[in-house]
This record gives C-alpha cells, structure tokens and sequence, in this order.
C-alpha cells in the first residue's frame, strides 16, 4: 500500500488530515458565477479540492424513452425524467472547464474532474488535471479505468453498488497500468442515503483487502458518517457541495452547505487527530491531574502513639498520599508523631515494629 499520496501538493494517507473533496456536480445549476462562487465558498470552508463532473449527455447515453432510459423508481430524486434530459441539465459545459481549472488554481484549491469516457479523459489532460475521479458507475468500465489509469496521474475511486470481485477486477485493472497512486472510496449509490445502509466497517476490511487507501463518498446528510468513517481509517471524504439546498437543483437535497462544509473539514481532522496510537496511563498534559486521584489521608489530629482508625483515616482528594490499596493495612497501626488532619499518609509517619 501506498502510505502517502500526493495531489497537487497536498499528502493523502494514514499521517495526514483527511483529504475534503466538495463534489460541484451539477449544483452549478447552468452557471458559470454560481461555479466560480462554489469555488469560492470550497475554499473559504477548508475544502481541500473541488471536483467536476466532465460529460456531456451524449457522451453518457442516447435520446431515448425506450425501457431502460427513463428513470422508474417512484423513490428516486430524478422518477420520471429521461437519462438523457437529466445528464443535459446536470453537466458542466466543455467550455467551462477551462475557466474554472483556472480560477480555482488562483483561489488556491486543487480541481480535478470525474471522466465518464476516453474523451473526457484526453480533454482533462489537455487541461493539467491533478489528478481523476472514477465513479461509482464507472468503477465496472474496465477499459476506461485503464485507460485513466495509464496517465500515470493519481486516482480516487468510487465503489458504490461493486461487489468484493469486481473491485478486485478494478484494482487489477489500475496497477497492471502501472498506477499505484490510487485510493478506494466505499460509497453507498443512493441519494440520499442513510446512516443504516453506509456500512463504513467495510472501510478497514477493504483497506486490508485490496492493500490500498480506502475513503468514503458519503451521499448522507450531516457529517456524522463521514467523521465515524475518518475514526475507522478513512483518507479522503468526499460530499456534494451546493450554497444553498433551497436554490435547487439535480444533488440539492443532499449536498452540504458552506457551514456543513466547514463542520465536516474541523470534525473529520478531530477524528483524525483522536485516532493517535495504543496508550495506556497518563498522557503529556494529563499527568498534571493525577494529583487528583484519591489517596490516604489523615482526616483528624493524631497524637504520637494513637492508633489510625476510620474516623482519623479516609482515602480522599488529593492524591498526594499512600494509594487507597493500602488503607487496610494502616487501619490499627500506631503513629510515629504528631500529625495534624489534613496531612498526606506515608509509610514514615507509622511507628516502627
């Protein structure tokens, strides 16, 4: 396994925060300002990279209400319409690419795209992509896996729906291309999902598995699945990102907003700061309070000679005392001196013999 990745100049792994990807898709929503103010927004909330979607409808599928091209699940976002009509609203147009690889790269925040075919992939490359998304869609589509696979650049893919087999096929088809760069996102295809059907505990079993990265794609709402996905090893968390749900648009009901956005960047890096290594006793800062642990005290004066009792013993705060393990075996003992309540017990203040 590749233990650190490197986009743009931002290292992916195990040792760093979680790479933050906002997913623009189509929540552009036909507008190039509203894209540039995506971008905008990307940045200012800690995101790490933007993300492009680079299709057009055409080269996603063909005009037609034939069985099999219009969407009839009474259940999903998009019932009724035509693949063709829908991926015509949702695509970012060629013409933008340009403008918004350049002006994310004047804001400072990475952008790269998902191709959905070869040439998508060759225009990207036109433009100095960073980097390549792979859908969930397309995790199957072998020879366009290669085929990205072969730039050489580093990959991140989306594995929602794939079976154990056909990730291992995908993983295959990458490092017989000679990419070792890459990373696995365990992704739900659903949209929205929930919580109960993100099954993050394959995180570290794909990790294990295929010997790779592993992050999620999370299509929930909220970041609670994102920072439980971070706690089990996750590298990379990808979301869909819009200004405002109520502005619409095909993603909208399950893209984060700003404030989300940056709730997600700071809780994913406590999650992954939390996560640390196996440790036992007290840590840094911590052992300034183990002198609030409870220990023996002598509780009332005590004359020389008298014998300790519970009513002039009690295992109290502080912890400046002998451990509470020993008040047994003080209790009947004589003292040495003098002591006044409120003093720390130790073995010295016990009359010898």
């Amino acid at each position: 396994m590749t233990d650190t990745i490197t986009i743009d100049g931002i290292n992916i792994g195990p040792c760093h925060p979680p790479y933050i990807i906002a997913e623009l898709s189509g929540n552009h929503n036909q507008s190039i300002e509203r894209a540039f103010a995506l971008i905008d927004s990307a940045k200012e909330q800690g995101a790490h990279a933007i993300k492009l979607q680079t299709y057009t409808a055409d080269t996603m599928t063909i005009p037609s209400t034939k069985p099999g091209f219009l969407i009839e699940d009474p259940n999903s976002l998009w019932y009724g319409r035509s693949l063709h009509d829908l991926y015509e609203e949702a695509h970012t147009p060629w013409e933008w690419h340009r403008e918004l690889f350049s002006y994310a790269k004047q804001k400072g925040i990475t952008i790269f795209s998902s191709p959905f075919d070869k040439t998508a992939v060759d225009f990207l490359e036109e433009l100095g992509a960073p980097c390549y998304k792979v859908a969930s869609f397309e995790c199957t589509d072998l020879p366009l896996v290669r085929y990205i696979a072969a730039t050489g650049k580093p990959m991140i893919v989306s594995t929602g729906m794939a079976t154990a087999a056909e990730i291992d096929a995908t993983v295959r088809a990458i490092r017989e291309a000679g990419c070792e760069n890459f990373v696995l996102l365990k992704c739900t295809s659903t949209y929205p999902s929930t919580p109960e059907n993100t099954n993050i505990s394959t995180i570290p079993h794909m990790r294990t598995l295929f010997n790779c990265q592993v992050g999620v794609s999370d299509h929930t709402l909220g970041c609670g699945v994102s920072v439980a996905a971070v706690a089990l090893g996750a590298t990379v968390v990808e979301k869909h990102f819009t200004l405002d749900r109520e502005d619409g648009g095909v993603d909208s009901v399950f893209s984060m907003e700003p404030q989300e956005l940056n709730d997600l960047v700071v809780n994913t890096k406590a999650a992954w700061q939390s996560i640390g290594k196996v440790h036992y006793g007290p840590y840094g800062e911590e052992k300034k309070s183990l002198s609030y642990r409870r220990s023996i005290y002598v509780v009332k004066d005590v004359k020389k000679g008298e014998s300790l009792n519970e009513s002039n013993l009690r295992v109290i705060r502080p912890g400046f005392g002998l451990p509470p393990k020993e008040i047994d075996k003080l209790l009947g003992c004589s003292v040495s001196k003098d002591i006044e309540a409120g003093t720390p017990m130790s073995w010295d203040l016990i009359k010898q013999g």
